[in-house]
């Protein structure tokens, strides 16, 4: 009997074995948010970085412990080693040759090789003046790029900057898209094969390729038979899109996803009382970081152009309750643009503490008095009324949206909410600046981030440059853009913060953008997925998907 058990017990285990090695090879994903678009280059969207993190890969990226490194290249260069070389440009100026040597072995999923001219096709894109890219400035700074052979380019700068080595682009295939892209630049963000031919291996090089893909409903990676680093655990990663982040728990706990994307899934408040709850089922981890939670402004509607009532509104708020109340304090008042986290943060800013009574003041101020049903009117009798939107189905938004409602309802402003699905809003109504009053959003940034694309005067979104920019407030301010060009050539780090603080005093002093909260965004993850890391920063956990694994299932 004792012989019979010992086998039973025996062949079990190597059932469960068996079984555990298998059973796992497929992980489900959800996530709030569909991308507006899968080229890498074009709109920014966290949605879509978080699914081209498993396809893709920068040239260079901010790590776990914020420090910059390589993923396309093989070693960082720099000035002390001698991969990057100071030089004069042709009209005198100081500039810099930055050279990059491509990782052996990195293979698009078509079996073609990544090449130097994949990176020189990519700047050729992103410089040309009707490509509509986001973050032109980067391209245009290069005004040379030389490839003396397949793994080696050679960036030629304009300018020393403290991030001269910094190149976070990921590569595009010049064999596939280049022929879109030549027929018509203009065109090209319309006929790229990253939307009409997703699928197509070719685009990507990562440890997974995109095998499928439904519109707003989700989008399933496979392994690429031709990546050459670190074997990746799962065979098959889909990315589920459900909206409602109440539908995405539900979800969660009857086992139709695996995971939720950290960045973009449960909400704060959410994740605490399933804590309480579930917290013997999921390891969960709260990272507070680089992201911004704010209002933008559209500078170009006459009643927020006023400074005096972009302050009005921020005073008209109480903040710190919202901090309390909404999020019991994890995520806290931002009084600027860069977190305390950041290296460059300053305390000498203008503040703006919860205080009707000066907000009240500055209407008044500003020509809007006491009117009919509590809303305030100009002298023409038109009402204090402003456009509110967000991202539809994001519930602590939405909350925030009505909580702003009431504040300001008792300073005498009216807001109106229209809120629409995230592919639209940020595809379109925020990228082309058709938002008329306040959209709220998230930046996500790197460390020591300049804020160049969306203060910088020059990267305003018009037509005439095919949307291009993420300046959509529409700010211009002349001190500000000096300022920033001064910022980028400091490479000495006291001389720069002393100029980082400065730009933070104009930022809060026009604000350009109401602060709201610095987010920390909750990791809930099953207790059998291991390797998953969060950053704190812009680069998204899955450009090192290659090390999460199933384990003790």
């Amino acid at each position: 009997m004792r012989i019979v058990s010992s086998a039973l017990a025996l062949l079990v285990s190597l059932a469960f074995m068996t079984s555990t090695a298998h059973a796992k090879r497929t992980l489900v994903i959800g996530v709030t948010q569909f991308p507006s678009t899968f080229h890498p280059i074009i709109d920014a969207m966290l949605a879509k970085s978080y699914v081209l993190g498993m396809a893709l890969r920068p040239v260079t990226s901010y790590d776990h412990d914020w420090q910059l490194t390589c993923l396309v290249c093989e070693t960082l260069p720099t000035l002390e080693n001698g991969g990057a070389v100071r030089e004069k440009t042709p009209n005198g100026k100081d500039g810099v040759a930055v050279t990059y040597r491509i990782r052996k072995g990195l293979t698009w999923g078509d079996g073609v090789p990544v090449t130097s001219d994949d990176i020189r096709f990519t700047w050729e894109v992103g410089k040309h003046p009707e490509s509509g890219v986001t973050g032109a400035d980067v391209y245009q700074r290069i005004w040379k790029i030389e490839t003396p052979d397949a793994r080696t380019a050679v960036l030629h700068t304009d300018r020393v900057t403290y991030d001269y080595n910094a190149f976070g682009v990921e590569p595009l295939p010049a064999h596939l898209e280049r022929p879109v892209f030549e027929a018509d630049p203009r065109g090209y963000k319309q006929r790229t094969l990253y939307d009409r031919e997703t699928t197509n291996p070719g685009l990507y090089f990562g440890p997974y390729r995109v095998a499928e893909v439904s519109a707003g409903a989700f989008t399933a990676l496979e392994r690429n038979p031709y990546w050459q680093g670190p074997m990746p655990y799962f065979d098959r990663i889909v990315v589920r899109i459900i909206p409602n982040t109440a539908a995405l728990e539900a979800n969660l706990l009857s086992g139709a996803v695996d995971y939720i994307a950290g960045s973009l899934g449960l909400t704060l408040d959410q994740a605490l009382s399933l804590e309480q709850r579930r917290g013997g089922d999921f390891d969960f981890i709260y990272k507070a970081g680089l992201i911004y939670e704010h209002l933008d402004v559209n500078l170009s509607n006459p009643v927020l152009a006023d400074r005096r009532v972009r302050q009005a509104l921020l005073y008209g708020v109480d903040r710190q309750a919202i901090s309390q109340k909404l999020f019991q304090g994890k995520q806290p008042v931002a009084d600027s643009n860069v977190s305390p986290l950041d290296w460059v943060h300053s305390d000498d800013i203008t503040r703006y503490p919860y205080d009707p009574a000066k907000a009240k003041a500055l209407l008044a101020e500003a020509g809007w008095t006491p009117g009919p049903g509590g809303v305030r009117v100009n002298a023409k009798g038109e009402k204090l009324s402003v456009s509110l939107m967000t991202t539809a189905g994001a519930r602590v938004r939405e909350q925030v949206q009505q909580v702003l409602q009431h504040y300001w309802k008792q300073i005498g402003v009216e807001a109106r909410i229209r809120n629409e699905p995230a592919r639209v809003f940020f595809g379109q109504t925020v990228r082309e600046r058709r938002f008329e009053g306040l959209a709220m959003f998230a930046w996500i940034s790197a460390p020591e981030s300049l804020p160049r694309t969306t203060l910088y005067s020059s990267m305003i979104p018009t037509e005439a440059n095919n949307w291009a920019g993420q300046n959509y407030t529409g700010y211009v301010n002349p001190a500000v853009d000096a300022l920033i060009d001064a910022i980028e050539v400091d490479l000495n780090r006291e001389t720069r913060a002393v100029k980082w603080a400065e730009l933070q005093r104009f930022y809060t002093e026009d604000l350009p953008a109401l602060p709201l909260y610095f987010r920390a965004d909750p990791y809930v993850i099953p207790k059998w997925l291991k390797g998953i890391r969060p950053t704190g920063h812009q680069s998204p956990t899955t450009l090192w998907v290659e090390e999460w694994r199933a384990e003790g299932l």
